[in-house]
């Protein structure tokens, strides 16, 4: 097969493959970019196969950097963008089911081609459009079928994580898995234990801002793989349940978390618990526990200006998006964005009064003023009083007065 026009993306790196081929090695483009390319899609990294070893490589070019020379893998940075080249290879001993022991540079396209993952990630493109597949890669493609290279049950002990990728790919691009290959998951699905939790979290979340996430959930669960993650055992009627309602995916991670948290019917401390687990940066965590709070008042129509003021529009957003694939949601999105809008403030420091003017009329420094800073907040978000500082501040002495 050949491709008459090329990407641009290829196009722009191909001095860097005429550089390697002028001085007698061969040089190809390899993996999710050929891929992408045939299958109509946007390309992101254009990476760089070759059988010139590494110091052979940097030979040829000024500027290089060594971003993982102890597997062939070098930076050329001569025409501005870079682009990673690597060494054709082979891969042994998987002690840790993830990074081989050992690699062993060759010469042969073939030989590092059989090291990859599955048929669709193992084409390889010449400059002049042609497609080298010695797997079978274009029938899979054409069959919208996810295989293995080779044996899934070697390919899935090299790497565990790959068996994420699968299902991660089925849901990105609408493709079956192969059924020898979906059973080499189910076989090797205990090893994901083994894989670190910050890479089992990257490829999960791709999977559920697929366009069509349920063709991964169905591998995902058939397998039992959701029961090697973490604390997701527990949860196995409601994935099965989130298989039927997810018709498309999620918009973004915060998304992703807050509607497994809802689905889940997880407290604000499940929720840090869980993304805990997941080793999700706090700012994450806090989000996903504001915006859970929204689903509920969503799905049980509370929603109010206090509620929506403590979301804030991005949230609100992601709330009701959770909501509506939960089926649990009645509200449009812009009129509850409307609703945070139309709020007097969106924030406690834009109140038309601080601490200090409270303190020069008199209130001395304390919890009392934390308080009266508190009451004068929520008064004005739920429209009882106007943001103006005159009002403020008489409704402050008042309410201290109150409570004295």
């Amino acid at each position: 097969m050949r491709i008459e026009t090329l990407p641009e993306e290829f196009v722009k790196a191909q001095p860097i493959i005429d550089t390697i081929e002028a001085a007698g090695y061969e040089a190809y483009y390899v993996g999710g970019s050929v891929r992408d390319t045939l299958l109509g899609l946007p390309i992101h990294d254009v990476d760089i196969a070759t059988s010139a070893y590494p110091e052979e490589v940097k030979s040829l070019f000024k500027r290089t950097v060594d971003t993982g020379i102890e597997h062939g893998t070098v930076m050329i940075l001569d025409h501005g963008t870079g682009y990673e080249t690597t060494t054709f290879r082979t891969e042994s001993g998987y002690q840790d089911y993830r990074r081989p022991d050992s690699v062993k540079f060759v010469r042969s396209l073939k030989e590092d081609l059989n090291r990859r993952d599955f048929t669709i990630n193992a084409l390889a493109l010449k400059t002049d459009g042609s497609i080298i597949d010695y797997f079978d890669g274009l029938k899979d493609l054409k069959a919208h079928r996810i295989r293995a290279v080779g044996d899934p049950e070697k390919r899935f002990n090299e790497d565990a994580l790959r068996m994420m990728r699968a299902v991660r790919f089925a849901s990105q691009l609408n493709f079956v898995i192969d059924p020898e290959t979906v059973a080499g998951i189910k076989h090797h699905g205990g090893l994901l234990t083994k894989i670190a939790v910050e890479r089992i979290h990257v490829e999960f979340v791709k999977m559920l801002l697929g366009q069509w996430p349920a063709m991964g959930l169905d591998v995902f669960m058939e397998t039992g793989l959701y029961q090697y993650c973490p604390d997701f055992k527990p949860y196995q009627a409601q994935f099965n349940q989130l298989r039927t309602e997810l018709k498309s995916g999620m918009s973004n991670e915060t998304a992703v978390w807050t509607l497994l948290a809802a689905a889940f019917n997880l407290s604000s401390k499940q929720v840090n618990q869980l993304l805990k687990d997941w080793k999700s940066a706090n700012q994450l965590i806090e989000d996903v526990q504001v915006a859970v709070k929204a689903v509920h008042g969503i799905a049980t129509h509370s929603v109010d200006a206090w509620l929506v003021y403590q979301t804030g529009n991005e949230l609100l957003s992601i709330a009701n998006e959770v909501a509506q694939k939960l089926g649990q949601s009645s509200y449009e999105t812009a009129a509850l964005l409307d609703q945070y809008g139309a709020l007097q403030i969106h924030s406690k420091k834009a109140l038309a009064i601080t601490g200090q003017d409270l303190m020069a009329a008199g209130i001395k420094p304390g919890p009392q003023l934390g308080r009266a800073l508190n009451f004068l907040e929520r008064q004005v978000v739920e429209g009882q009083l106007d943001n103006q500082n005159k009002t403020l501040l008489e409704a402050a002495i008042n309410y201290l007065n109150e409570k004295a």
